[in-house]
């Protein structure tokens, strides 16, 4: 063990506070992204009595490490106060003046950490990371000084992430308020075109279906939609392409070479922050070369619990068989494509065949896939009204990219302390 280097267990201390009193209703649990976050157990009728208090700069985590991949779910109380199940063990720090809890929450957050853990683990039917295992656990302890000089640069960072997303989701919203607004309430601007072609030339830009748009009856929908526009099929305004994993009798598949998306990769994604956590080799681009998607591509869930979801990615990848990818025909498609999946989520799920655990639609159903398409004219109005807020959500993504790398490196900095 390095000098400054010291065990855990010199700085903590294990609670165990019953919540008796039924003073504390907040029931939360610990999550694997290190974060307490809403319960999803069912309580009813359950005694809240035996549950754990958790107070503010306290810990919580789950010893059991067999069911959680290679995270092990550990966070820091940022709350008042929250309860917590039983099987969670609570700690405190005893001394915040020799051992910053946000510094100890810094060294959770390392990768190193969860791989430490996960080795450390024993057990037969589950492999448990005790409490002498955490008191085991060694980490440099720097003067408390320099201990918040660490966390005040990496919360100037964290806090930069948050923002970003934050104004990505404001950006999303609003451009899906846009989307209703013209596709499903038909308020779309009017163009110079019908305006004139209706010898009004005053309405251009008006709301349409306010301004008295002329509106036809559509028997599939069973109700009035603008005149001109029509229902056609998916296969109709693109190609798809079902995605592929490469073979496991191919050696040396994955490398560096191209983007392998799967439905893992949509969590916590936005429009523009598709990414993905493998990557194809040379060998494994040749093999899938047929399943080579290009940028602005639509990639929607087709299978199983994460159905339904969309993303568009900006550089040219393969995906699994999980995913189904739309290449629209027309370039004016791609804003409305995404917005209408992302609208069309729910109904995704409800068509899909299969049981409920196991849903799935395939590529000649997707295919088959009815909607309401408007006209080019508004197509195109759409395309450069929304690609604003794309460009800006690019620029985000790669601001953010660029600010958890730097968030790594100063949770790998703590090992020089």
């Amino acid at each position: 063990m390095r000098s400054n280097y010291k065990k855990l267990g010199r700085f903590i201390k294990d609670i165990s506070i019953k919540n008796k009193e039924l003073d504390v209703d907040l029931l939360l649990g610990v999550s694997i992204t290190k974060r307490f976050i809403p319960s999803i157990a069912n309580i009813v009728g359950t005694d809240m009595s035996k549950y754990k208090i958790v107070k503010r700069h306290q810990f919580a985590y789950g010893s059991v490490t067999s069911r959680n991949g290679e995270k092990i779910s550990v966070a820091l109380l940022e709350e008042e106060k929250c309860i917590v199940s039983t099987s969670y063990t609570v700690f405190e720090i005893v001394n915040t003046e020799q051992l910053d809890p946000e510094y100890l929450m810094m060294w959770f957050r390392r990768s190193e950490f969860d791989r430490y853990a996960r080795y450390m683990s024993h057990g037969t039917v589950r492999e448990l990371f005790g409490w002498e295992e955490m008191c085991d656990v060694e980490l440099p302890v720097p003067p408390i000084g320099k201990q918040r000089e660490i966390v005040r640069e990496y919360n100037v960072v964290n806090d930069r992430i948050l923002l970003n997303e934050q104004f990505t989701q404001k950006l999303e919203y609003t451009a899906q308020g846009i989307y209703k607004q013209w596709f499903v309430d038909f308020e779309f601007p009017i163009t110079k075109e019908y305006a004139e072609s209706i010898g009004k030339p005053e309405l251009e830009n008006k709301p349409y279906k306010s301004s008295g748009g002329e509106m036809e009856y559509c028997e599939i929908l069973d109700k009035d939609i603008p005149l001109s526009w029509r229902i056609v099929q998916l296969g109709d305004i693109g190609d798809v392409v079902t995605g592929k994993t490469p073979s496991s009798t191919l050696d040396g598949c994955f490398g560096n070479e191209i983007l392998f998306i799967t439905p893992t990769d949509y969590k916590n994604y936005t429009k523009c922050a598709i990414g993905s956590i493998r990557k194809l080799s040379d060998v494994g681009k040749k093999a899938l070369r047929n399943k080579i998607l290009p940028p602005k591509s639509l990639l929607v869930t087709c299978i199983g619990s994460d159905m339904g979801k969309v993303a568009v990615n900006f550089e040219p990848c393969v995906t699994n068989q999980q995913i189904n990818a739309l290449l629209p025909k027309a370039y004016n498609q791609t804003e409305f494509l995404y917005y209408l999946f992302d609208h069309m989520y729910y109904h995704l799920r409800n068509i899909a065949i299969g049981s409920s655990t196991m849903p799935m639609i395939n590529k000649s159903e997707f295919e088959m896939i009815e909607i309401l398409y408007p006209t080019s004219g508004v197509l195109s109005k759409f395309e450069v009204r929304v690609s604003v807020f794309t460009i800006k959500l690019q620029q985000i993504k790669r601001q953010s990219d660029l600010l958890k790398s730097l968030r790594t490196l100063l949770l790998q900095k703590i090992t020089e302390a």
